[in-house]
């Protein structure tokens, strides 16, 4: 449940944005990249957000679709347009975004009438993001399908300021998505913004790996080197082969070891969704 949109990448790296002449078009946002990655896992998927009725929004609809994505509760937005974001690639660690979400994006207009509030509450697994509280009635509608879940629920802290008319808002509204979710994942800047506690906790790290904080436990996860050409959308990757391995009886330290292992994949590639790997990939690199 969440963003998504489209990712304007530049064919032309290490380039400041105001020099690049060409792009290649990708479905973007936490929804869309982790709806990808689970389904590639071979996860059964549903995406739930909102999307314009132009030709971005068909192109999200028609690709998601194709990767075995459930896109039924992907909502037409008869008015509002398929935001684009526009990445410039500074490898091996500067990857500014510049979003065109104001002043508003469909995906902030969720509503509880957009899906199967039943069946969603019915999932397996529930994800949902800081980014959706950001504005109404998104964050209503991702609250209440928080708190009625009633499977294994994923908050990911998503801490994104310039996408906040009020960011000071951010650490309470992030209370009550915390209070709700069984697990919360955030990196260290996301986890000091939103002032967290929370009991079960997987603190990204980057290149190190990852903590994991679970029934009073702390376990450090080494990461996985790589030679990283683009970060972007590593951590929805991460997000997605933990996911999976939850519904495979995993336990969560397991599932925060193969997290890094597709993080890291993705990093070492430009894309965000298309570099999802797939259930063999990650198998094979893990052996």
């Amino acid at each position: 449940m969440g963003r998504v949109g489209i990712d304007l990448y530049p064919n032309e790296l290490e380039t400041p944005l105001s020099e690049v002449r060409t792009f290649t078009r990708f479905v973007g946002g936490f929804a869309g990249n982790v709806s990808t990655g689970l389904a590639r896992l071979g996860v059964r998927t549903a995406i739930v957000s909102r999307a314009g009725a132009e030709g971005h929004g068909e192109f999200v609809r028609a690709w998601l679709a194709a990767e075995g994505v459930d896109v039924r509760f992907l909502a037409v937005d008869p008015y509002w347009q398929t935001p684009p974001t526009f990445c410039e690639v500074w490898p091996p660690d500067s990857f500014p975004l510049t979003f065109y979400r104001k002043p508003t994006a469909p995906d902030w207009q969720l509503a509880r009438e957009d899906f199967d509030a039943d069946e969603v509450a019915a999932a397996p697994l529930l994800y949902a993001t800081g980014t959706g509280l950001a504005q109404s009635p998104s964050r209503e509608t991702t609250l209440g399908a928080l708190r009625a879940h009633r499977g294994t629920t994923i908050f990911d802290l998503d801490w994104r300021p310039s996408l906040w008319d009020d960011p000071p808002a951010y650490p309470g509204l992030s209370a009550e998505a915390v209070a709700a979710a069984d697990i919360v994942i955030g990196n260290e800047e996301e986890v000091e913004a939103a002032q967290v506690e929370a009991s079960t906790l997987v603190l990204k790290r980057g290149g190190r790996g990852a903590t994991v904080f679970e029934d009073g436990e702390e376990t450090d996860v080494p990461g996985f080197p790589v030679d990283v050409v683009n970060g972007l959308g590593a951590g929805d990757a991460f997000a997605a082969a933990l996911g999976q391995a939850l519904l495979a009886g995993l336990p969560l330290v397991e599932g925060v070891r193969r997290g890094t292992v597709a993080g890291a994949l993705v990093a070492s590639r430009l894309a965000c969704s298309e570099a999802m790997p797939r259930l063999e990939e990650l198998e094979a690199v893990l052996a």
